[in-house]
This record gives structure tokens, C-alpha cells and sequence, in this order.
């Protein structure tokens, strides 16, 4: 199917009055959970999943990609008015999204993250839309070899590029794959590290380990933290909105380069919007003619943030929907959504469910410029919500995350499960483990065991398969590379300080 004969047919499918309503439910949810500090894209995801059971694939799967996408867009407004944000990609936003409310600018601020995001959003659809079914129909030479080295980058980066240290980005990704054994190996029936908990027997539940790595630590995290406005919110008018000339000339480029870097991080496996809005964080810092704006107040130090995480957002459905390899731990949800709905995103996918695909890459188009018509106008609404005390606030959040736990399989069990895995993320947010490493390798470990020992039936037990074709070798070659160049600079600074001891 030509590029013209897609667009055709996604527009029929999105503008159908079904996949625009749930389009604009998806997005407006995603805005206010993205405005409310200490949910995050992924628990809201999570939580929503199980409604969405009752509904057609199609829509279900707009309104859950729209809650992703959107959440992004009003992740900023905490981060800027009150210096507190709501997960990581947001926290970049801060250095100069708070000096600018300390300056009386949090009108300007907020638009610009508006316009910003909206641009970013745009281009990485653009790539979606002409490298998604390129990247698919080169996937169609793969075997279960160079599935199981692409996926193996996939980890080696989601610990290698997470914020802190490549080690224990590293060891949070054993742990996963270590989770993912748990229950009925699909190979032999053998029922693995259950220690007679008949529960287990199917494995852990995803949703569960995500809401209780994500929603629960956060909200633990996030209770002894202050609240309370800096700016009053009668004063975000619409006329202290609109920013200068000079503010407009100064995000302009930034704008560019940081949607340039989100589309580009968005795409490989286990990178993620946080790399992505630091990474165009510090290209501003090295580019920039006055780098000691930055931090300060400077206007191009929310622009190029906000346009990196929203345009690595969307890029991240390329290697979701072309390979089935999720780009981060929300996408991983996502994915996990898509195959409940009995969508299975692959090389041939394209082809097989166009209407799918066409359909959710529109979808977007019209999630953006709702986000955009919308988000202006409601910013005041945002503000004033964060008004909200969290004492009232967060209790409400664990009732919701409770209940949609529980509804997936009606099982009071998964309710211990978040539980438990609150405790576990709360802990390792303290000691700085991070958290999306672990789901990723949860989510991608029992599918690696499968491919791995489904390449070794095909070469009789000959693990050389691997390097000997090229396309996987080539796979294991850059997970080699990322993760030497990822341990290199930390074993620097450990001799440097072995010396000066």
C-alpha cells in the first residue's frame, strides 16, 4: 500500500465518530494525569487498560495511545508552576520553566511547552509515517536469531542509556528477565519458581508490577512533598500567554533541534523521553552562544526539553509496531495492550492490519491539534486543579489503581502484588535503581527465552547461529559497543578516584 492509499484509508478510519470520540477522551485524560504530579503516563495507562477490555480493538488502542501522548503535553504545567515534576522527562522542564514563574513568565512558559510539544509530536508522526513500514518490510528477513539480538539491544539500552549509573540500570534488567521465569514454561509445562503459590502459576501479572513499580512508588515518593502554588492562578491570562519576539526567536531553533534528537532517541529500543529531553538539554548548553542563560529562566531551555520528549513519545511506536519491541516502559504497556486485543505488531503488520495502522498514526494528527486547540484554553483549568491537596489527592489515585488491578483477572492477589511491588519501587527510587530497566526485561525476557531456544532448535543446538548471520551479529556487535561505552567512563572515574586515594 502506496503512502497516499494509507493516508486515505487512516482517515476513514479516525474520523469515524467512534475513533474521534475516544481519540479525545484519550488525550484529555492524558493532559490532566500528565498535570497532576506523581502519576506518570504508565499507571494511568495501566489503570485504564482494563476498561478498555469492553471495547473494540481500533478505538481502544487510540484512546490508550492518546492517554500516552497526551500525558506528556500537561506533564509541564507541575513542573513549571510548582518545581515538582511528575515523572522524569518533566524534570529536565524545571531548570527553566520555575526561574520563569519565579520571573512572573509562567504564562509564557506554558505556551511555548504547548507550541513546542506540538511541533515535536509532528515531525516524529512524519518519520512514523515513512520509516515504520521501511524498518517493517527489512524485518521480514529476520528469524528467531535476530529477534532475540534485537531484543538483547533493547535491554543492553534500557540499562545502558537510563538516567544513573549503567550498572544498575544493568542489574534491574537481570531482575526482570529473573521475574519474567516465574510460572508455566510455555516450551516444556514445567511450573518455575512458584514456591507453591498457585497464584503464580501464569506468571505475574504485568499490570500489577507496572501500577506497583510506577503508580505506587510515586505516590510514596511523593506524599512528604510540599504543595502549594508559587503563582496565583487568576494571573495565567490569556494575554500572559503570549510570548515576545524575542522569545519566539529564541525557542525557534531549539525547537527544531530538540524534536530532532526525541525522534532519534524515540526509535531505539529502551532509550526513552527522559534520555531524550536530557540529551537535547545539554545539546542546547554546548550550542548555545549564552550558556549561562541556561538555568536561569531561558526560554529555549523549555523549548528544546519539551519537544524532545513529546517527538521520542511518538517515535516510540516505530519499533513498537514495525519489530513488536517496545521503545519504553509505557510502550511495553501498550504493547501488552495490543496483544490482549489480539494484535500482534510484527514485520508483516502493516500488511496483515493496515486499517490498524493507518487508522492510530491519523489518530495522532487529530490527538495533536485536539491537544493543541485544547491546552490553551484549559491551562487555567490545569492550574488550578494542582490546587488540590495531596493529602485528598493521592488517596483517590491508590482506590483507582486498586480497583483496575483488580478487575483485569478479579483476583485479590494481584492487590498484594502492587503492593508489594510499591514497597520494592519505593525502595530503589531511594537507593536510585531505576525502575524501567526492570519492566523492560520482565516484559521482553520470556519472548528473548523464546526466540533463543527456538534459534537453537532450527540450528541443533549450535549457538554460533547467532554470529554467523549477519543481521544479528550485527545486533550483538552494538549492544557490545553500547554497553563498553556506557562502563568506560565509570571505570575512569574509578581509577581516577583509586589513584587520588
Amino acid at each position: 500500500m502506496d503512502l497516499a492509499a494509507g493516508i486515505a484509508l487512516g482517515l476513514e478510519t479516525a474520523l469515524t465518530a467512534e475513533a474521534l470520540l475516544f481519540c479525545l477522551i484519550g488525550v484529555t485524560l492524558g493532559m490532566l494525569i500528565g498535570v497532576l504530579p506523581g502519576i506518570g503516563a504508565l499507571a494511568a495507562v495501566s489503570m485504564v487498560l482494563p476498561v478498555t477490555f469492553h471495547f473494540e480493538p481500533i478505538p481502544a488502542v487510540i484512546m490508550l495511545a492518546g492517554i500516552f501522548y497526551g500525558s506528556q503535553y500537561g506533564g509541564s504545567v507541575a513542573s513549571i508552576l510548582l518545581n515538582l515534576p511528575g515523572t522524569a522527562p518533566n524534570a529536565v522542564t524545571c531548570l527553566d520553566g520555575y526561574p520563569m514563574t519565579r520571573q512572573g513568565r509562567a504564562g509564557v512558559a506554558l505556551f511555548v511547552t504547548t507550541i513546542t510539544s506540538f511541533v515535536g509530536g509532528s515531525l516524529a508522526i512524519l518519520l512514523l509515517m515513512g520509516f515504520a513500514p521501511v524498518l517493517g518490510q527489512f524485518a521480514l528477513r529476520f528469524s528467531s536469531a535476530e529477534f532475540f539480538s534485537l531484543m538483547l539491544l533493547g535491554l543492553v539500552a534500557a540499562s545502558a542509556l537510563s538516567l544513573g549509573s549503567p550498572i544498575k540500570g544493568l542489574a534491574m534488567v537481570v531482575l526482570g528477565l529473573a521475574l519474567g521465569l516465574v510460572g508455566m514454561d510455555v516450551n516444556s509445562g514445567a511450573i518455575r519458581f512458584t514456591f507453591g503459590i498457585v497464584e503464580l502459576v501464569d506468571g505475574l501479572n504485568l499490570i500489577a508490577v507496572a501500577m506497583g513499580l510506577f503508580g505506587v512508588a510515586e505516590i510514596l515518593a511523593n506524599t512528604s512533598q510540599r504543595s502549594g502554588l508559587t503563582v496565583d492562578p487568576r494571573s495565567i491570562t490569556l494575554r500572559s500567554m503570549l510570548p515576545t519576539r524575542d522569545d519566539m526567536r529564541r525557542s525557534f531553533w531549539p525547537t527544531l533541534r530538540g524534536a530532532s534528537v526525541g525522534s532519534l532517541v524515540g526509535i531505539l529500543p529502551g532509550a526513552g523521553p527522559s534520555i531524550a529531553a536530557f540529551m537535547s538539554y545539554a545539546l542546547e548548553k554546548k550550542v548555545s552562544r549564552e550558556p549561562e542563560r541556561l538555568g536561569t529562566g531561558a526560554v529555549e531551555g523549555v523549548a528544546a526539553p519539551e519537544a524532545a520528549n513529546n517527538a521520542s513519545v511518538q517515535a516510540a511506536f516505530i519499533p513498537t509496531l514495525s519489530l513488536g519491541i517496545p521503545g519504553d516502559a509505557t510502550m511495553a504497556i501498550l504493547l501488552a495492550a495490543m496483544m490482549m486485543h489480539g494484535i500482534l505488531p510484527q514485520p508483516q503488520f502493516f500488511n496483515t492490519q493496515p486499517e490498524l495502522f493507518w487508522g492510530l498514526v491519523m489518530s495522532f494528527w487529530i490527538g495533536n491539534l485536539i491537544l493543541l486547540v485544547l491546552n490553551i484554553p484549559l491551562i487555567g483549568l490545569w492550574v488550578r486543579i494542582l490546587t488540590i491537596p495531596y493529602r485528598v489527592l493521592f488517596p483517590a489515585i491508590l482506590f483507582f489503581i486498586c480497583v483496575g488491578v483488580y478487575s483485569v483477572n478479579n483476583n485479590p492477589f494481584d492487590i498484594f502484588v502492587v503492593m508489594v511491588f510499591g514497597v520494592i519501587g519505593y525502595v530503589m527510587r531511594i537507593f536510585r535503581y531505576p525502575a524501567a530497566p526492570l519492566l523492560m526485561g520482565f516484559i521482553l525476557g520470556p519472548m528473548m527465552e523464546e526466540h533463543f531456544r527456538r534459534a537453537l532448535l532450527f540450528s541443533r543446538g549450535d549457538v554460533m547461529t547467532f554470529v554467523e548471520r549477519p543481521i544479528s551479529a550485527g545486533f550483538l556487535a552494538l549492544a557490545a559497543l553500547l554497553l563498553i561505552l556506557s562502563l568506560v567512563p565509570m571505570l575512569r572515574r574509578a581509577t581516577r578516584r583509586g589513584l587520588a586515594g
